[in-house]
């Protein structure tokens, strides 16, 4: 599952690239973003900044209400389910991206592997997004089986990545329309295996529902 991204452009050409509106003015965002922290979303024609996954609320065993757990991967044989269907329906988003990692190796000694498009310096994966009482807007990742494709020699799953041509069609089209475009990315990857510590993305427990 994806739980790192970055992007290397900075908002003035990324929201250029998708022909949308910046608002990302003042507004703190970092090249690399992790689970509960802020990201760069595409939605309702602007460039905007939202905290990467949907709280989770849950209780501890005395009942108290506990800190919530940001959901930053929704699965997509699990969109039409309460927990996504509202968003999946009427607020579907592009995130821009110029890459994603997964975690290899041994736990606690995990690096980074970055996947991307060859020749492509952005481009989108599927998103879906909501206001929320514990973080505002908030923006989580479409995920899909990577079977057959590049990536499943790094991860089981991969993000929907949206062609130029079927961007319109996952943030307008019906329901329907945008589940046909939940399938693995059939195009070559470029596989970029590093020896750069996962450190930091280790710490941001991914949540995949």
């Amino acid at each position: 599952m994806c739980n790192l991204t970055r992007i290397t452009l900075p908002a003035s050409e990324v929201a250029a690239w998708f022909a949308a509106v910046e608002a990302t003015q003042g507004a703190n965002f970092g090249a690399e973003t992790y689970p509960g922290t802020p990201g760069l979303v595409v939605a309702e024609g602007q460039l905007r900044v939202m905290t990467w996954g949907f709280p989770l609320v849950l209780k501890g065993k005395q009942g108290q209400t506990l800190k919530p757990k940001p959901v930053n991967n929704a699965r997509t044989d699990k969109l039409e389910t309460f927990f996504w269907r509202h968003s999946f329906e009427e607020r579907r988003c592009l995130i821009p991206l110029t890459g994603w990692a997964e975690a290899a190796g041994e736990r606690g000694r995990m690096t980074r592997t970055w996947l991307s498009l060859p020749d492509a310096p952005l481009f989108a994966a599927a998103g879906v997004w909501r206001q929320s009482d514990e973080w505002g807007a908030c923006y989580s990742m479409v995920m899909t089986d990577s079977e057959g494709t590049d990536a499943a020699s790094v991860h089981e799953r991969m993000p929907v990545l949206l062609a130029p041509e079927d961007q319109a069609r996952w943030i307008g089209g019906t329901p329907h329309e945008a589940m046909a475009l939940c399938r693995p990315w059939q195009g070559p990857l470029v596989i970029e295996r590093t020896p750069e510590p996962w450190a930091r993305g280790a710490a941001h427990q991914p949540q995949l529902f």
